[in-house]
């Protein structure tokens, strides 16, 4: 089970600025545990729209980060933003979120769903002539609170022509929280064994006590790729429910068995004092 750990969609939406060099030190810890395949450390997009990610580049230079087998991975949202993460020896993965609801489309990038996928097509370009793997979320892809038309058949047709500009990994995304354990099964059970020589994940937003329901839905349907943030930090900001963030990556460890009880509490006290 590979486990992608990420500081980026937890700490983007908070007030306060958190200085590079806290960012750096956080990083490094997470690099240094060896509890995750891949951490979503940064972005590449414009620092108006998200100002906590505007030094991404400066988490990167110096050569201050940790040595380790763990790889990380950066959002962006355009070819721009691709291109400038794709100079970084260091980034392995880049992520971008391709949505299947045309409203939250429109809202999170600026544009279409058409235009969205000629915008895939050129930022896979880019990974390729740069030998770095893209990595898509499927926004909304469990629903969306907006009424546009959602069921399965649509989220396959998406990953049927994606599929076609030679993307390997697709991230499933539970934006709102609006997905529950028979849609989870059930996407997934669809995708799984149709298309065995991509790989699925799963990013789950959650509340408190339904997080292992999910968990469980989304892992005995082959998912073995798991987004988490540690406490469940982060989130949509356009959740109606305060309580509905991140898959808390402790319990996605606990679900796994990981019994490195010591390192756990650890990165949870590093997280706490990171953003107070």
């Amino acid at each position: 089970m590979k486990i992608i750990e990420c500081p980026r969609d937890a700490i983007q939406g908070l007030h306060h600025f958190i200085p590079t060099e806290k960012k750096i030190a956080y990083i490094n810890q997470l690099l240094a545990s060896n509890l995750f395949d891949t951490i979503d450390f940064g972005s590449f997009v414009s620092p108006k729209a998200i100002p906590q990610m505007a030094d991404t580049k400066g988490v990167l230079s110096g050569g201050n980060l940790f040595e380790s087998k763990t790889k990380l991975l950066a959002i962006i949202a355009n070819e721009r933003g691709a291109q400038e993460a794709s100079v970084y020896e260091r980034i392995g993965y880049l992520g971008y979120p391709f949505s299947v609801s045309e409203t939250f489309q429109l809202r999170n990038t600026n544009v279409t769903i058409a235009e969205s996928l000629e915008r895939v097509k050129a930022i896979q370009e880019i990974c390729e002539r740069a030998s770095k793997q893209l990595v898509l979320y499927i926004s909304m892809g469990f629903g969306n609170p907006y009424g546009d038309i959602w069921n399965v058949e649509i989220v396959l047709e998406w990953i049927e022509k994606l599929k076609q500009l030679g993307i390997k990994i697709f991230s499933l995304s539970d934006t709102v929280g609006v997905a529950n354990p028979e849609s989870i099964k059930y996407l997934f059970e669809s995708l799984i064994p149709q298309y065995p020589d991509l790989e699925f994940g799963a990013h789950l937003h959650t509340t408190p006590d339904t997080w292992k329901e999910k968990v469980e839905s989304a892992y005995s349907a082959g998912c073995r790729r798991f987004d988490g943030a540690i406490l469940g930090y982060g989130g949509c900001p356009m959740a109606a429910d305060e309580l509905v963030g991140n898959m808390p990556t402790e319990n996605l460890l606990s679900f796994i068995n990981n019994t490195d009880y010591e390192k756990i509490e650890s990165l949870k006290i590093a997280f706490q004092n990171l953003i107070s």
